[in-house]
């Protein structure tokens, strides 16, 4: 479970004398009352993802969104069971394995977000066709997710067999860098798409197919999103370049800020400000109606 395999606490399995919290790869127990809150705020969050999703039927974003907040609550679910054994190895790997991949289904959403936006402003001003923003970035973003699943799964799988855990941890470094450098390229085309758009003249808003009071506060939504995403995947690669149990590791605030406030944001955002309500592009109509 940790690096401290090497000095003898591989075949701990709960906090005693001879295995101290300390010897863990966290190093702490982890806080029950903030682990519980985004337990449930995730979950709350990610229940209403699925219902705004089968309302409007905006299925493809509502897989997206709905498995990320719903992963977070599983993550966070192992950590609240660390919190009564900070040894607990199956809690340990379930909240390891979730809390990497989640935010790949959000940046997800937030690609397909923009592709919509894209629509509704204009392709013209896009130097990538809408579509290909869906097929790039996200193809890109499984490839991520692939590399992250792969890594997590390893270092699930290497118990105390630190060599694994290394590598498990290098494969989920590269994943999440390949992440933020996908995400870099994609946020760079939007804001040129954005420069052109505005550029265009004050009219190009009113002339679309949506407001300019709606395509203000999907901006705002997609943006901030965009950027908390980003944060923590920027946090990620230090923390875990430094192997496992190392000093940044085992800050939890640092951690519960830079990881679980920026995700829980993004989610917040996407779901108050929810594309569907803004995009009728992403509708596939409301059920019940024509």
């Amino acid at each position: 479970m940790a690096d401290n395999v090497t000095v003898g606490y591989d075949t701990c399995h709960r906090v005693s004398p001879w295995c101290p919290v300390e010897a863990t790869t966290y190093g702490y127990y982890p806080n029950f009352a903030g682990n519980v809150f985004f337990a449930v705020f995730f979950g709350v969050l990610g229940v209403f993802q699925l219902g705004i999703g089968i309302y409007y039927r905006s299925w493809t974003i509502m897989v997206a969104l709905a498995a990320g907040g719903l992963m977070e609550l599983a993550g966070y679910i192992g950590r609240v069971l660390m919190n009564d054994n900070p040894w607990n190895g199956d809690a340990f790997k379930l909240q390891i394995v979730c809390l990497v991949l989640a935010p790949t289904f959000i940046a997800a959403g937030i690609y397909l977000t923009l592709k919509h936006i894209i629509l509704a402003l204009g392709p013209e001003h896009s130097r990538l066709k809408p579509r290909l923003f869906t097929w790039v970035f996200i193809s890109c973003d499984v490839g991520s997710l692939i590399l992250q699943a792969a890594g997590g799964g390893v270092a699930a799988a290497a118990d105390d067999d630190y060599e694994l855990l290394k590598i498990g941890d290098d494969i989920i470094i590269a994943g999440i860098a390949f992440q933020v450098a996908t995400m870099s390229v994609c946020g760079l085309l939007a804001l040129e798409f954005f420069w052109r758009v505005k550029r265009s003249g004050p009219g190009s808003f009113s002339e679309k197919s949506i407001g300019r009071r709606s395509i203000h506060i999907i901006l705002f939504a997609e943006i901030f999103a965009y950027f908390t995403v980003l944060i923590r995947c920027i946090y990620r690669i230090p923390e875990m370049a430094g192997g496992w149990g190392n000093p940044l590791m085992q800050k939890e605030n640092e951690f519960l800020v830079l990881d679980g406030m920026m995700v829980a944001l993004a989610v917040l955002s996407l779901t108050v400000f929810h594309p569907s309500f803004f995009l009728p592009s992403l509708r596939k109509g409301v059920k019940g109606q024509p």
